[in-house]
């Protein structure tokens, strides 16, 4: 079986609320998705979410990457995903974004044709549903944050991220501390903060004092992704273990970090390091070297990249600080039957490939220019 049509398209879909971030505002999900057929018929899809101040890829620079590597790609064998990726790679340096839209597609085809879930391609089934790990930042001050959270809580969600970073450490410390008395956690509750690069050492470090005695089990991202040294100099001084995010693009980067005691785990997206298969090794890796594993989507991603990250989380070895997903905060989703969020949880898709079936009336619907 042979790849026959890569085609590249991309969507904007509404949320229910923005988003408040160190750097942005997330007010509509901006996705590029690849339609990918096969000689006999099988269609896979992959997607990703543009976040160029993570990656430096928007939706115009993703397409143009997926076109340029279409052509170069089609034909090749679907049952060699690792070849066709390298193949990607000798054509196309960088790009990981757009690579994992390729990749992503490749897993649900090859699953499709197999009639195999993808948690079986990745190497199997450890775990059947998920916790999601519930974001907590209105924008609109602490009362609205906590009532925003308590209203989680009640819906069954055992899973918190307080976005930081957006003031004085100061305040979001208390802020954070607020938080964390009113949903009362007390072991078992995971609750974590991410500031997304928004503040320097010093300041990361007087948030890390003022929320020494609280509740969180980690704190991601403090400074920017850049600075190694930053976010070592802040972890000797953090009584609360930092996560690296937006500093992890390889394998490599996640060595550099480990062996400058900068973090004490990772938030693993495909967008950063490429697709399905570069976040398992990631996660094997993390195993080896004793790191904690967050697993997560861009905001905002379709539920075709909810359903991929569905699939890594029941393969990985370890999931201990949460997954975040975000395609619950789409007003509309471009599924036929979308992902079932119940109770703060959700189950892993069990169907041959991703196990979702695209509308593609939808995509239409919400088609953007790219």
């Amino acid at each position: 079986m042979k790849i026959k049509r890569i085609e590249t398209l991309a969507v904007s879909l509404p949320m229910v609320k923005p988003l408040k971030m160190s750097f942005e505002e997330v007010k509509s999900a901006e996705n590029v998705l690849v339609r990918l057929e096969t000689d006999d018929g099988v269609v896979g899809w992959g997607g990703a979410g543009a976040a160029p101040t993570m990656t430096g890829e928007t939706v115009a620079s993703m397409a143009a990457a997926i076109r340029y590597l279409a052509p170069r790609l089609e034909g090749m064998p679907l049952d060699d995903i690792a070849a066709v990726m390298k193949r990607a790679g000798n054509y196309l340096y960088g790009n990981n974004s757009a690579k994992s839209v390729i990749e992503i597609a490749l897993h649900d085809a090859l699953g499709r044709s197999t009639r195999k879930p993808v948690h079986d391609i990745l190497g199997g089934k450890r775990r059947d549903r998920v916790a999601i790990l519930r974001m907590v930042g209105t924008g609109k001050g602490t009362a609205a944050d906590i009532e925003d959270a308590k209203r989680g809580q009640a819906e069954g969600h055992v899973a918190f991220k307080i976005k930081v970073g957006v003031a004085d450490p100061r305040e979001d410390a208390e802020r954070t501390r607020r938080i964390c008395e009113a949903l009362n956690g007390n072991g078992n509750l995971l609750i974590c903060a991410d500031a997304n690069q928004g503040w320097t050492p010093d300041q990361a470090i007087t948030y890390v004092h003022a929320v020494a005695d609280t509740a969180l089990a980690f704190f991601e991202q403090p400074v920017s992704g850049h600075d190694i040294e930053g976010m070592a100099k802040v972890a000797r001084a953090s009584r609360v273990p930092i996560g690296c995010d937006e500093g992890l693009h390889s394998l490599d980067d996640l060595k550099r970090h480990h062996e400058a005691g900068a973090a004490a785990g990772f938030s693993l997206k495909t967008i950063k390091l490429g697709g399905m298969r570069p976040v398992m090794d990631a996660g094997l890796l993390c195993e080896k070297l004793g790191m904690k594993v967050n697993l997560a989507s861009k905001m905002a991603e379709t539920g075709i990249n909810t359903a991929g990250l569905l699939h890594l989380a029941a393969a990985l070895p370890a999931v201990d600080w949460g997954v975040g997903f975000s395609s619950q905060y789409l007003v509309d989703d471009i599924l036929k039957t979308p992902l079932s969020f119940a109770n703060g949880h959700i189950s892993v898709p069990q169907g041959p490939g991703l196990g979702i079936e695209v509308d593609e009336a939808k995509v239409r619907r919400f088609a953007r220019e790219a």
